[in-house]
């Protein structure tokens, strides 16, 4: 179900921003299945893991086509425009539930910890990076120096220590996910930045 989620999330994240840089209905089903099955089909190829999700879980694609019909009607219908932030929440939700469903499904895998946290913030963040290299933009990953992978990363370890201290599965999942996504819209309400690089000529 969490793994479900993640992918509507992701899928409207990516739908918002083909709609952003007005792409036809082809570019916005393509940049919202990317964003919503690119990360999980990475992690999925490094665990050797097969079938990929979206192929054992087909509906989650007929649900994918039918959230871009709709969207794309309901905006063409209403003339709204679409902001960065209102890309920018269903991305935090997205990452929090991908960084805690990758982290346990490679746990599952009997991975060590530290490994199975990166194969969280790998099915949490490339999804989203594939998502803005399609859409011509720097992977907001990489330089908006507000925290991103790293609330992935943070959200991955509390799901490891929570099942570590006996916590059920779920709520423990739950829990992860609403860290990872909680530090992200914090540090975007925040606009908290990470220590940028200073470089001189």
């Amino acid at each position: 179900m969490a793994e479900g989620l993640a992918t509507l999330a992701f899928a409207l994240s990516g739908l918002l921003a083909a709609a952003r840089k007005r792409l036809d209905a082809v570019g916005v089903v393509a940049v919202a299945g990317l964003a919503a099955f690119g990360g999980g089909t990475l992690r999925d190829l490094l665990l050797d893991r097969r079938p990929f999700f979206w192929v054992a879980h087909s509906d989650w694609l007929w649900a994918l086509l039918g959230l871009c019909l709709l969207a794309m009607a309901f905006l063409r219908v209403r003339h709204l425009v679409v902001s960065l932030r209102a890309m920018q929440w269903p991305d935090a939700v997205g990452l929090g539930l991908f960084s805690a469903s990758g982290t346990q499904l490679a746990l599952a895998h009997d991975l060590p910890a530290i490994v199975a946290v990166l194969m969280g913030v790998i099915t949490a963040v490339c999804g989203g990076v594939l998502r803005d290299i399609v859409c011509n933009e720097i992977p907001a990953a990489f330089h908006d120096h507000r925290p991103y992978a790293l609330c992935a990363f943070v959200g991955g370890w509390v799901l490891v220590a929570l099942l570590a201290f006996g916590v059920g599965e779920t709520p423990a999942l739950l829990l992860a996910a609403a860290v990872g996504t909680g530090l992200r819209l914090l540090a975007l309400a925040l606009d908290y930045e990470l220590p940028i690089w200073r470089v001189t000529d």
